[in-house]
């Protein structure tokens, strides 16, 4: 599995250009260049930066041209503070990983699928021979497991645009059920070298994502602590979720105590399609939501981090600053420098 230099250690700036109100008094105040500072002193070494397509499009396609400006303004801030940074599309015209957001139809549609593939021939103009510093993420979490096919072929086709005019920028792509780790071994082998496997990590999701009031299924009330049993994570999540229960389990005892042993199980299909194609592997999202207790927060993360060193996978938490899980915010201030030990 080859290395990533410059991408170890990260924090995502989710809900500034993505997952927002898109309007430019947003833009303008939700993330400032004090920010980048501070992520800077943070000891990180990079950020992943969600855009939608709203941003540099309307609805019909025509560019916005201000919209490239937040996108110039934030390499401009990473490269002041000696940050790298990932440029993320986190929704397309025709598709977007939350529902909620009425997107449709990409994966059936070539007029959808060349309009991302021109927009991202943009971003390789604009951005992609800037050097080691920029890489591109394709696109956030695909959904049904039934895209895979489609999804690979839509991601050669999209690198082939990307190579005619960046050659060598890094170029990161996930797969289905939400870029799950156990979906990366589907992808297929990389385009070539600068191709990097991304995956994220929310699991247990039912400790996580603890009632989280945008999961249908998750009761707003659960309080759940990060060590429990295989056992009693499973007969947490049986009454809410089939599902859970089934992409939970790795092979272990019932009563074995959740450690770093289950993150390298969850892990292991991914580094071993990674060793297998010689592609860096990396998670772009993982976290723990605000409802949590702090202690078990640490815990979590300090646990996951452990095979994080061990296989050297670069990684970027979820998120810099609100969207329910915020490491910049007020609560996690008594804890903060303990915690980011741990990212």
């Amino acid at each position: 599995m080859r290395d990533w230099k410059g991408y170890k250690r990260g924090v995502n700036l989710g809900g500034w250009l993505s997952q927002c109100k898109h309007t430019y008094e947003h833009y303008d105040s939700f993330i400032k260049e004090s920010d980048i500072k501070t992520i800077s002193e943070w000891g990180l070494d990079h950020v992943r930066v969600p855009v939608d397509y709203n941003l540099i499009q309307d609805d019909a396609g025509n560019y916005k041209q201000k919209g490239y400006e937040y996108i110039d303004k934030a390499i401009e801030w990473c490269g002041k503070y000696g940050l790298n940074m990932i440029l993320d599309v986190h929704k397309t015209y025709g598709f977007s990983f939350d529902s909620h957001d009425g997107e449709s139809g990409f994966f059936d549609n070539e007029a959808y699928q060349e309009r991302f593939i021109r927009m991202w021939e943009i971003f390789a103009e604009k951005y992609g021979n800037i050097g080691e510093r920029v890489a591109f993420e394709l696109l956030n979490e695909v959904t049904d497991q039934g895209y895979i096919k489609t999804w690979n072929a839509i991601i050669k086709r999209t690198i082939e645009r990307i190579r005619r005019k960046a050659p060598t920028v890094k170029i990161l792509v996930g797969s289905y059920w939400n870029n799950h780790v156990f979906a990366v071994k589907d992808l297929d082998p990389p385009y070539d070298e600068n191709v990097v496997y991304n995956f994220h990590c929310y699991e247990p999701l039912i400790f996580t994502h603890q009632g989280a009031t945008w999961i249908d299924v998750m009761p707003h009330d659960l309080r759940l602590p990060f060590k429990m049993t295989y056992k009693q994570y499973k007969e947490a999540c049986a009454p809410i979720s089939e599902y859970w229960v089934r992409d939970f389990f790795v092979p272990g005892s019932e009563d074995d105590m959740i450690d770093s042993t289950y993150f390298e199980k969850q892990f292991k299909s991914a580094i071993d399609a990674a060793e297998k194609n010689n592609a860096p592997l990396y998670c772009g999202e993982y976290g723990v939501i605000e409802l949590a207790t702090n202690e078990d927060t640490i815990e979590w993360y300090k646990t996951i981090n452990e095979v994080f060193k061990k296989y050297d996978i670069g990684r970027s938490a979820w998120s810099y600053k609100r969207m329910d899980f915020g490491l910049s915010d007020s609560r996690l201030d008594s804890v903060r420098d303990e915690l980011l030990k741990y990212l």
